[in-house]
């Protein structure tokens, strides 16, 4: 599917004031699995996997808000916020129960709903979560020097000095030697990033690096408890959250499911769609 077959299927909900771009899969009436993309790109992320992963499931994703499609209000974001964004696509959608498949940025608002869940204050009809690659554990977090910058004082300079060459450079040294993003693939991830100016808000949707050090006792506590519901698919190339992240992942949650994927890197389910839908899928499809 091309950018522009993505976004004539692009549906709209109103969050607090702002127009919010999501998609559901068709053809099924399988347990709905809810896919929550990264930084700084969107649900975009998840086409390559989109097909399989629909085959047994009925899919639901959105561009949160300050990414993609979605409105970029200039201030305003945290992962709290996009967790009760989540919580309100699944209402207008009427979804009681559901399985979920996170990344990067989506890995902390996946936590959030974890532990909201086993605390009895939201998301009450979350099953299993399978995490992809992102800073499930902040000490193990590895930050780009445009995230360093982002959250310094001189933030506001990412947004104006970044361009469509400078993205493609950066972005594609997260990914692994032999998986690179291709110029075209490039391109469409730039043409999400940069609508509505989404480029020039890159350093305030940086906020979530703050809430990761701010919740990390809170969001672990919730892995721990829930090690028989959730997996990790790693990319081990990622410089940001590879190996070492999966080996924290082992020694934190060792009765947690794992898979370590050799040879990409930080987007696993760009890099490899093949072998992350086949893993999800078996991990998520209930024994007969």
């Amino acid at each position: 599917m091309n950018t522009a077959g993505w976004r004539a299927k692009a549906k709209y909900f109103d969050f607090q004031g702002h127009q919010i771009a999501y998609w559901t899969s068709e053809g099924t009436n399988a347990r709905q699995l809810l896919l929550v993309h990264g930084f700084p790109t969107c649900a975009w992320d998840w086409v390559p996997v989109w097909e399989t992963l629909g085959t047994q499931h009925h899919l639901i994703a959105c561009d949160m808000l300050g990414f993609g499609l979605s409105d970029k209000p200039r201030s305003g974001y945290s992962i709290h916020r996009q967790a009760d964004l989540q919580e309100a696509l699944l209402a207008h959608l009427g979804v009681a129960e559901f399985d979920a498949l996170v990344h990067d940025y989506g890995v902390s608002v996946g936590q959030e709903l974890l532990a909201r869940n086993l605390e009895g204050s939201g998301a009450a009809g979350l099953g299993q979560m399978v995490f992809l690659n992102g800073g499930i554990f902040p000490d193990q977090h590895r930050a780009r020097p445009i995230q360093k910058l982002g959250v310094s004082p001189l933030g506001f300079l990412v947004g104006l000095l970044m361009s469509r060459k400078s993205f493609g450079k950066s972005f594609s040294e997260v990914f692994g030697p032999d998986t690179q993003p291709s110029e075209t693939e490039l391109d469409e991830f730039w043409e999400f990033i940069s609508r509505k100016g989404g480029n020039r808000i890159t350093h305030k949707l940086l906020h979530y690096i703050a809430d990761r050090r701010t919740h990390k006792d809170r969001w672990e506590a919730a892995l721990v408890a829930a090690q028989d519901r959730i997996g990790l698919v790693n990319g081990a190339l990622d410089p940001v959250s590879g190996k070492h992240a999966y080996d924290k992942w082992r020694d934190v949650v060792p009765d947690a499911r794992h898979h370590l994927l050799p040879d990409v890197g930080h987007y696993p389910q760009v890099e490899a769609p093949g072998a992350v839908a086949a893993k999800a899928l078996e991990w998520l499809t209930p024994a007969e």
